[in-house]
């Protein structure tokens, strides 16, 4: 299965189906409903009355950065940097509330006309006091750079993000950051800091679809998973065995885990919920089999372990290492790599977005429904669905 071919995972997305701007209303994205076999059209503001009373909702509630910096050499020439992930401190919290010099790894617009040793600088005005953000190239890695960037004031450096950074669209929506992409490309309930790309399920989500939900006996519980960079990564290998999978933090509240144990139909809003679902069930088998409690996992180490638990045992167990900790808490990194053939322990439904081709969410998501995935996928083409992260949603339930 590992030899899976991404050739079986392709499909032809012409640049007008890509969504470059979202709807002016949130909730009036059309919604592609399939179960059974059987698809339907709806609109998502009908979301409410299509899930059970006693469904749990799981969201992620990530907040985009302005990871996009701007600098001007002095002779003119723009260096573009994107910051991907903290490098030096390496924990995402500790990295935005840091006051002084911090490293990240970054993509670097315009590297070749760098210059090693060249400090690049920017005026800013932060919180209302005048403050000078400087950027250094330290080192070249195999996929990105290592940027010292360090900052006058003693400003906390999300802080000096919000005024130097832009937010980062996808790369295939190819046009600037606008104004109102700094709403719109969050969600409605986006809390903790620290993603560079926005969990796009949960765009279509407004405060009245969310009361409707609340009114219809849905209930909704948050995880936090950083969404990195790679979630864009194009699958370049001809076989699945041949890609390295991007790695990503999450966090889990020992509420959540509670909520989880107690769920009835479990509905994840975006792969990254979906992932963050599943990583935690590893993890709790991780921890029962070792007696500590695990926070790492690795792509392929799903396909290894003994998954004859059910899922609430497995957070049991992660709540009870949890307490022993006496951590209200538990933070993780996972690499787990969802392909077809692999066998989901959470979610009965996800609500998700239409994706690019060759990409490792369209193999999570035939994994999820099977190979109905592409008569899905030809019927929103025939439909006349927008895709991609602005583009319109599904409900998709397992098959």
């Amino acid at each position: 299965m590992d030899n899976l071919s991404l050739q079986d995972f392709d499909y032809t997305l012409p640049d007008d189906r890509i969504a470059a701007f979202p709807l002016p209303e949130r909730d009036a994205s059309r919604l592609l409903v399939s179960e059974s076999g059987k698809i339907t059209d709806r609109s998502f503001r009908d979301l409410p009355s299509l899930l059970p009373e006693g469904a749990t909702l799981v969201f992620n509630d990530t907040r985009v950065i302005e990871a996009r910096i701007h600098f001007q050499k002095p002779t003119g020439g723009i260096i573009e940097l994107f910051c991907l992930e903290p490098y030096q401190p390496s924990e995402m919290t500790t990295a935005l509330q840091s006051e002084g010099p911090v490293r990240w790894r970054c993509l670097v617009g315009g590297a070749s006309k760098w210059k090693d040793g060249q400090v690049l600088a920017k005026q800013l005005e932060v919180l209302g006091e005048s403050c000078t953000l400087e950027a250094r190239l330290l080192s070249k890695e195999p996929d990105d750079y290592i940027v010292e960037l360090r900052w006058s004031g003693g400003f906390p450096f999300a802080e000096v993000l919000h005024v130097a950074g832009a937010i980062p669209l996808p790369p295939y929506i190819r046009r600037a950051a606008q104004h109102s992409d700094a709403e719109r490309y969050q969600t409605v309930f986006a809390r903790n800091e620290g993603s560079v790309a926005a969990p796009t399920a949960a765009l279509h989500f407004t405060e009245h679809i969310l009361q409707q939900l609340e009114a219809a006996g849905v209930r909704r519980v948050p995880v936090t998973l950083n969404v990195g960079a790679g979630t864009f990564k194009p699958v370049k290998s001809e076989t699945i065995s041949g890609h390295t999978m991007h790695a990503e933090h999450f966090s889990v509240t020992a509420a959540t885990l509670r909520a989880l144990i107690e769920a009835g139909p479990i509905v994840a809003v975006g792969t990254t919920s979906l992932r963050t679902l599943e990583s935690l069930y590893w993890l709790g088998v991780k921890t029962a089999t070792s007696g500590s409690l695990q926070t790492e996992l690795s792509q392929w180490e799903a396909y290894e372990l003994d998954g004859q638990m059910n899922y609430r045992e497995s957070i049991t167990v992660v709540l009870r290492e949890l307490q022993k900790s006496v951590m209200e808490e538990v933070h993780c990194r996972t690499a787990l790599l969802i392909r077809p053939g692999y066998q989901f322990r959470s979610a009965d439904a996800l609500i998700t977005n239409f994706h690019q081709p060759r990409s490792t969410l369209i193999l999570l998501v035939a994994a999820f429904i099977g190979g109905n995935w592409r008569a899905l996928y030809d019927h929103a083409l025939e439909e006349g669905y927008r895709f991609l992260s602005y583009g319109d949603s599904s409900l998709l339930w397992k098959k």
